[in-house]
């Protein structure tokens, strides 16, 4: 944290001269469980992350945002508060997006500030750099403004903006996540009432990310089709989500859907289950039934949802191969990224050695491959204070 703040400082002194007033921290978060659950209202497990988006920011009493995007450009990027309007692509979008949606839901002129934004969220990898990004984006216009910060209506308020300005039809998780997320614990949410639990990861266990190295751009995907898919399966069943589907559904469906919506909406049906089923292995600390949950997770992600490729194939069997390992799943919307693997905590650095030199065999790729742990959510801290 030191780090990233002095070479925040550095940075923004260079451009405005001076030093900032706050940090804002948004965490990225990996997904344990439930995948593609959020927007069928489902049941998700995901935990805060200990790599954020940061900004640097001091309040500048102007309807302008200057920001500086250090991992992108290191020109300053005005953006006017008011005369919001849409580029269609660029970094600078999320923060329209969010500020948009603050206007508009208070009712207010926002006032702008200075920023710079750094990040250490591995961009596109699965990880939630884009909602860390609002939600830090929005702490920061929070405080400027001197607005109550609220932050299962900040993660709402988030996930419109990606929604609606930057098009991509996300569900609530990843940005509830970055909010809410508590140190130590994995946040069970269900998606529907946005109520989420705190639970403790099982004791002498790692969780483990697996970056394969490979991409995906969400709006480009087949992400907004799936969801179509879940809610032609929905409308089928009379239903208002997949959620309030059952197991005992799905010989209904199977007459009333083709081939592949069915496998889309089979696997949602069960992942919730395995979800539920996930807090309970964690209660009772049985790291090899959670483990057991993530393998037949990724089995019905890449059978019945098919959004793994052949780098998430291949990592997360190289995983479950191992004997540290209790369980690996891909995480994510899928198409690239990464994978998470739940491993004992003594043998997490041969794990890592293991998985990276064998991935690298199989696949010709070097895989990033490291542990995390479970943080809080956003978080604001004045300079020096």
């Amino acid at each position: 944290m030191e780090v990233i703040q002095q070479r925040l400082q550095e940075i923004y002194q260079q451009h405005f001269k001076t030093l900032p007033k706050y940090f804002a921290r948004a965490p990225g978060r990996v997904n344990l469980i439930g995948e593609h659950t959020d927007y069928n209202d489902g049941f998700v497990f995901p935990m805060a992350i200990d790599l954020s988006i940061w900004i640097a920011f001091t309040p500048n009493q102007q309807r302008h945002i200057r920001v500086v995007a250090a991992d992108f450009e290191s020109e300053i990027h005005d953006i006017d508060l008011a005369n919001i309007e849409s580029d269609r692509e660029g970094w600078w979008e999320y923060i329209k997006g969010m500020a948009n949606e603050l206007q508009t839901h208070f009712s207010c002129d926002l006032m702008g500030f200075d920023a710079v934004i750094l990040s250490d969220v591995p961009i596109g990898a699965g990880l939630s750099s884009s909602a860390a990004f609002e939600l830090a984006i929005a702490r920061a216009l929070v405080q400027t403004n001197k607005i109550e910060w609220r932050p299962v209506l900040m993660a709402q308020l988030a996930q419109r903006a990606e929604n609606k300005w930057v098009g991509v039809n996300c569900g609530i998780m990843d940005q509830l996540i970055s909010a809410v997320g508590e140190e130590n614990h994995a946040v069970l949410i269900d998606c529907r009432d946005l109520t989420h639990e705190s639970i403790p990861l099982p004791k002498n266990t790692a969780v483990v990310i697996m970056d394969t190295s490979t991409r995906r751009g969400l709006v480009d995907s087949h992400y907004n089709e799936r969801r179509e898919q879940c809610l032609q399966a929905a409308e089928a069943l009379g239903l208002p989500a997949l959620r309030d589907a059952t197991l005992d559904d799905l010989p209904k469906l199977k007459t009333l859907v083709d081939e592949t919506v069915f496998k889309r909406a089979r696997h949602v049906i069960t992942e919730n289950e395995r979800t539920l089923c996930a807090k309970q292995a964690m209660l009772d600390n049985d790291a090899p039934a959670l483990g057991e949950l993530f393998k037949q997770s990724h089995l019905s992600l890449a059978n019945d949802f098919a959004v793994t490729n052949a780098a998430l194939d291949s990592i997360v069997g190289i995983a479950n191969g191992l004997t540290a390992c209790f369980g690996a799943r891909m995480t994510g919307a899928g198409f690239g990224g990464c994978a998470v693997a739940l491993v004992a905590a003594d043998e997490v650095e041969r794990f890592c050695d293991d998985v990276s030199k064998r991935y690298h065999e199989v696949m010709g790729l070097n895989a990033a491959i490291f542990a995390v742990e479970a943080v809080d959510g956003v978080s604001l801290y004045l300079l020096d204070a």
